[in-house]
């Protein structure tokens, strides 16, 4: 085999992306990377804010009850605490750690509000598509806290923490089949290599939020600061190489759905018409 097929084999950056400050909710200060602009989507990903302060007064007033139809929330938190309701009679509070995964489905009405704890609050949500077939299920969660989750150490100087999917024999709790999602958080330290297989022909990104990475190999290889997005593509083989100092970072990838978006604000459908009437839903309550 040639040096270039082997190449070849190697998943590579295909694009980088930088987020846009924004706000939302009752004024809670954020980066918007998918979502915005340069990157409006990543099917399934819809869109990724990461949130990350130690000054209360940006985020305090936390997100206020608000409506979702249509697809899945993931909320990952790295410091803080949040209190969650939604109008099903639903309440918890995610820990520093935990993980909150919800089907908005056919639809609710919830608050998300920061609890103060050491004046830290840092982590990310994102939202993931659901298929056509499956926008009006039934709303549900599934919620870890920190301790449930499972850590890989698929080699020396590599911790692997399994949101959804595998390491090795390390399975994740979260389980979404029409997505199929992995969702990993991962810390090499200074010098360190890895190659994880991906799943083929899914969408994949990178995220680095302490450190800068190495991807891929040979020629191909590029440099993925601190806070870039990296789309990733081209083979299935990652490769992975701290630069420099430690690193830290979520990787994720997704089965693509293929279908028609139709989004407005909270609610992602599959035409104008179910679009509408989402917003007639929430109006007359029968969310």
């Amino acid at each position: 085999m040639s040096t270039d097929t082997i190449r070849d084999t190697y998943t590579h950056v295909i694009r980088k992306v930088r987020g846009q400050a924004t706000s939302d909710g009752a004024g809670v200060k954020l980066v918007r990377v998918i979502g915005g602009p340069q990157l409006p989507d990543l099917d399934p990903f819809l869109m990724l804010d990461e949130f990350g302060t130690d000054r209360p007064e940006d985020y305090i007033g936390g997100f206020p009850e608000h409506p979702h139809r249509g697809f899945d929330t993931v909320t990952y938190m790295l410091e803080g605490r949040m209190r969650h309701r939604d109008n099903h009679g639903n309440e918890g509070l995610l820990t520093s750690g935990a993980v909150q995964w919800m089907t908005a489905g056919s639809g609710l009405v919830h608050s998300e509000m920061p609890e103060q704890e050491s004046g830290r609050m840092r982590g990310f949500q994102l939202w993931i598509n659901l298929p056509a077939n499956l926008k009006m299920t039934q709303p549900r969660y599934q919620e870890f806290a920190a301790g449930s989750i499972p850590v890989a150490h698929p080699a020396d100087g590599v911790t692997t923490k399994v949101i959804a999917g595998h390491v090795g024999d390390v399975v994740g709790p979260i389980a979404q089949p029409s997505t199929d999602p992995t969702y990993l958080d991962v810390g090499l330290d200074a010098g360190t290599e890895w190659e994880y297989e991906l799943p083929a022909e899914y969408a994949a990104f990178l995220y680095p939020f302490a450190g800068s990475v190495i991807v891929g190999e040979g020629q191909d290889a590029r440099t993925v600061e601190t806070q870039a997005l990296a789309v990733l593509g081209g083979g299935s083989r990652l490769r992975l190489k701290a630069d420099g100092g430690p690193v830290r970072m979520i990787l994720l990838a997704g089965r693509p759905l293929r279908e028609p978006i139709v989004r407005y604000g909270p609610f992602v459908m599959s035409t104008k018409q179910d679009l509408m009437q989402a917003f007639v839903d929430y109006q007359e309550g029968r969310f």
